[in-house]
């Protein structure tokens, strides 16, 4: 089964760790223990020479020169365990810039996850995913009294006796789907992303729809086409800010574009020729190598 950029995989995540707050002390005073921070969702990086020149890595800070960071760390987040190495994400956003540069290069992971290896941006992406989360929960939906963290990071709870709620972290689900028609694949491009870029379609789930539902109305919502043959393709998590990539193949019974929402600026059918010549450049370019968008074409051109 093929692992995608940003999926953890097989990583434990030790889940049933996260309530056992004597392991959690032991594991948060362990010289073995490796620490992950974050700096306004930014990570801490180092780059790894090769022969080919550098290669950006996570960069692991370990508790025996950098236990304070834990005391001074906004969110501390259990991301899972190695063996017995137990792999925590530290927020230091409340750190003014220089203290947390003094740690090193923070990096934003849009920018570089696909430069890296696989494990890194998962688990950097990981950290991100739950990171954001905390910070736009810190107050109880439900009572507006603060929220305090739970389950080593992965809830939190209202503060309020009267209320309690617990909140868990929440992705939000959107379809991403790779229309054809014949031996031709459409390409659109929004005014937003960067110069030449085009790729599939995408949007958000709405309540009450299933997944098929939500690709058969993006398609038509964006490109005026109806899709037959709707079948899954494989998920990604996309952590920009908090989305889960669903991504989907379909079928165009025609190639009468009519752009209907303003969201896409043009569209292509295009060949697989046409596609296998991009000039990757400012006229025209695939998306980024780390998106299940860019699977999704280059799954159609080995077919």
């Amino acid at each position: 089964m093929h692992t995608y950029f940003y999926a953890t995989g097989d990583f434990d995540r030790g889940a049933g760790r996260r309530e056992d707050h004597s392991w959690l002390r032991a594991r948060l005073q362990d010289p073995t223990s490796r620490l992950y921070p974050l700096w306004h969702l930014r990570h801490l990086v180092r780059n790894e020479i090769l022969s080919d020149g550098p290669v950006p890595r996570a960069q692991a800070l370990d508790l025996l020169r950098h236990a304070d960071l834990v005391a001074r760390a906004d969110t501390v987040i259990l991301l899972g365990v190695d063996g017995e190495v137990a792999h925590f994400a530290l927020d230091l956003s409340g750190l003014d810039e220089a203290s947390a540069t003094a740690l090193g290069e923070f990096q934003e992971l849009r920018a570089i996850g696909a430069l890296m290896p696989q494990r890194d941006g998962a688990l950097l992406a990981y950290a991100r995913g739950l990171a954001y989360w905390h910070q736009r929960h810190r107050f109880c939906g439900a009572c507006g009294a603060p929220t305090e963290v739970k389950a080593a990071g992965h809830q939190r709870q209202c503060t309020n006796h009267d209320c309690s709620t617990v909140q868990f972290p929440r992705t939000d689900p959107a379809v991403i789907m790779r229309v054809t028609c014949g031996n031709r694949i459409l390409m659109a491009r929004q005014a937003m992303w960067a110069q030449g870029m085009h790729s599939v379609l995408a949007g958000f789930v709405e309540p009450g729809e299933s997944l098929e539902d939500a690709v058969t109305r993006e398609v038509f919502e964006e490109v005026g086409l109806r899709v037959r043959d709707v079948r899954y393709f494989g998920s990604q998590p996309w952590p920009f800010p908090a989305s889960l990539m669903l991504g989907f193949t379909a079928e165009a019974d025609s190639e009468d574009v009519r752009l209907q929402d303003g969201e896409i600026e043009s569209v292509r059918w295009m060949t697989r020729v046409e596609l296998l010549n991009s000039p990757e450049d400012e006229t025209f370019r695939l998306p980024r190598a780390d998106s299940i968008s860019r699977r999704l074409i280059e799954d159609w051109l080995r077919l």
